[in-house]
């Protein structure tokens, strides 16, 4: 008998949901029925794959009332579920489109040898293995599954034990295209049947935090599979001298509260130089105010709960510290609980350094410490002060200013006078810098090839002695 695991809604406290994880056997019965159809599936050509996923995006919208209702009850939020159903949408369209190019037979080309050519394609991952985070539950377990179907493998998906109730309603989906649940499928469970998981299949997926995903990459390492890390941030913010203050502050403020600021590119410090520092924390701070909460009714404001116990708990030991060494809340300053649900306020902290864990540590949460700097190279040694490197923003007068200084910042993606835009644009391939991850780019043409192995054919062309034989 599997123990069920109990899952707390974010919003009232309460538990009021269960799972029940699926046995090792029942995993592996799974996985093996996957991989077995992904022979067909692949076989079957681009083009039935394409029609499958266009047939599961018009279920998928005659069932976009349900999913939402799911994910909200999931999140404790409205408007960014919304976004998620909406981004799974045109993410289906979008690799429809491009997959045609992107996965055309590459041509025949001669070898520097005269006498040999060369043939070259490419065979997919047969099972790919996604386990994705709680913040964005039906986003981020999309992200790669989409690609990788497209591709040709069957994907076996196993979201956050936190967020898990949007997993029947999409399996909804999923079940009524014959072709699609074949081969792709949800699962659900905790850290358990994750680390299991990995034991089934040929390359893993994982978004998620640095302390899980480098046991993601060790397991991965152990069984000599590919490993996609896509890990935690600390995102900064660098504002010039010559930035325009209202474009600046306004940007930053939605990088870093969007989600109540639970998103791993959120900017999460903000590095401003000190000649505009006063006039852009009064411009931030009144901003800041102006967003309310989303309660006690989710159309009431934009700032959702804090989903995860843990993460709140995160959150205010990061704001007790940064205030007892110091930090001034100008706006906000703690987590506080309404209705049984953990909730934070836009906060704005000023007289930060890095000796606070709220400029080191991943915060994950609606917070916006904000530091000055002398020069431009103070700038850039203070951003890139951090063991993470996943995205950034540089606000300036002039593109070509904004550039020199983004092109010294050790993160993969980089908006210029805008915050967040790799959530949002996703032809830029980028990597992870140091621990925010590794492995191919997630956006891009790349993102598909991550799950297809090159194999090339090298053909004799004449019968003729090679001239290094014996």
């Amino acid at each position: 008998m599997v123990n069920q695991i109990e899952v707390r809604n974010p919003r009232t406290g309460k538990y009021d949901y269960a799972i029940a994880p699926p046995t090792s056997e029942e995993l592996t019965t799974i996985s093996h029925q996957l991989r077995q159809q992904q022979i067909q599936w692949f076989q079957g050509g681009l083009e039935n794959r394409i029609q499958v996923l266009q047939n599961w995006q018009e279920v998928i919208l005659s069932y976009k009332d349900e999913i939402l209702a799911a994910l909200i009850l999931d999140t404790g939020r409205k408007t960014e579920s919304i976004l998620e159903i909406d981004g799974l949408i045109s993410a289906i369209d979008r690799w429809c489109n491009i997959s045609p190019k992107l996965l055309e037979s590459e041509a025949e080309k001669n070898s520097s040898i005269p006498f040999i050519k060369i043939k070259q394609h490419s065979k997919t991952y047969p099972l790919v293995g996604v386990i994705s985070p709680w913040n964005f539950p039906l986003l981020l377990s999309t992200i790669d599954t989409i690609p990788a179907l497209i591709s040709g493998c069957s994907v076996l998906v196993k979201p956050s034990e936190i967020t898990p109730r949007f997993i029947k309603p999409l399996l909804t989906t999923i079940n009524a295209i014959p072709q699609l649940k074949e081969v792709f499928t949800y699962i659900a469970g905790d850290g358990k049947t994750g680390a299991n998981l990995i034991n089934q299949v040929d390359l893993i997926c994982f978004t998620g935090s640095l302390v899980t995903g480098k046991k993601v990459g060790e397991n991965a390492a152990k069984n000599f599979i590919p490993a996609f890390l896509e890990l935690g941030g600390k995102d900064p913010a660098i504002v010039l001298e010559t930035a325009n203050l209202d474009l600046a502050t306004s940007a930053i403020l939605w990088g870093s509260v969007i989600n109540a600021g639970q998103s791993c590119l959120s900017i999460e410090r903000v590095y401003v130089a000190q000649s505009i520092f006063k006039p852009f924390i009064e411009k931030l701070v009144k901003k800041a105010k102006e967003l309310n909460l989303a309660y006690p009714t989710l159309d009431d404001g934009k700032i959702g709960p804090i989903i995860s116990t843990a993460q709140a708990e995160i959150i205010k030991t990061h704001l007790e510290d940064a205030i007892a060494k110091g930090a001034k809340v100008c706006c906000g300053g703690k987590v506080e609980q309404l209705g049984g649900g953990y909730w934070c306020h836009p906060t704005v902290l000023t007289e930060v350094n890095h000796d606070m864990k709220i400029m080191t540590e991943e915060t994950f949460g609606p917070i916006i410490p904000v530091m000055t700097f002398v020069n431009i190279q103070e700038a850039i040694q203070l951003a890139n002060d951090s063991i993470y490197g996943l995205s950034g923003a540089v606000f300036a007068g002039a593109e070509n200013e904004a550039l020199a200084v983004a092109n010294n910042l050790e993160v993969g993606a980089i908006s210029i006078n805008d915050a967040g835009l790799t959530a949002l644009i996703h032809e830029g391939e980028k990597n992870a810098f140091k621990y925010s991850g590794l492995g191919g780019s997630r956006m891009g043409a790349a993102a598909l090839q991550r799950f297809r192995r090159k194999q090339s054919f090298m053909i004799k062309t004449q019968p003729i002695v090679d001239p290094w034989w014996f």
